[in-house]
C-alpha cells in the first residue's frame, strides 16, 4: 500500500477546511454586498423593519433549538425546558437579567441533580 504524500490530508479534514473556506468566502461576499447595494434599497421601511426584528427571531430560534433538541436530534422536554419556563416567568415579573440567569440555571441544575433530564 503506497504511503500518502500528505499524511495530515484526510477526507474529514478536507471536508472541514472546505467548509471553513466556503463559509469565509460567503461572509466576505455578504460584506462586499453591503457596500455594493444602493442606499435607497437599504433605507426602505421594509428593510428597516426586517433588520430590527431579525436578531430577535434568530435568538428565539436558537433558544428553542437548544432547549428542546435531544442529543440524537429528536425533541425532548427536560430540565432545560423547566429552566426556560422559570426564565420566562422571571422576565415577565421584570426581574434583573442576572437574577433571571441565576434562577434558570439553578432550576435546571436542581432538576438534573434530582435525576430529571
Amino acid at each position: 500500500m503506497p504511503r500518502p504524500v500528505f499524511p495530515f490530508w484526510s477526507p474529514p479534514l478536507l471536508t472541514l477546511w472546505t467548509t471553513v473556506l466556503l463559509a469565509s468566502g460567503l461572509a466576505f461576499a455578504l460584506k462586499l454586498l453591503g457596500y455594493v447595494v444602493p442606499h435607497q434599497v437599504l433605507d426602505g421601511v421594509v428593510v428597516s423593519r426586517v433588520t430590527a426584528m431579525l436578531p430577535v427571531a434568530l435568538l428565539s430560534a436558537l433558544v428553542a433549538v437548544q432547549t428542546f433538541t435531544a442529543s440524537g436530534g429528536g425533541l425532548t422536554v427536560d430540565a432545560r425546558a423547566a429552566g426556560l419556563a422559570v426564565a420566562v416567568t422571571a422576565l415577565l415579573l421584570r426581574a434583573p437579567f442576572l437574577v433571571v440567569v441565576i434562577l434558570a440555571a439553578g432550576t435546571a441544575a436542581t432538576l438534573r441533580a434530582l435525576g430529571w433530564g
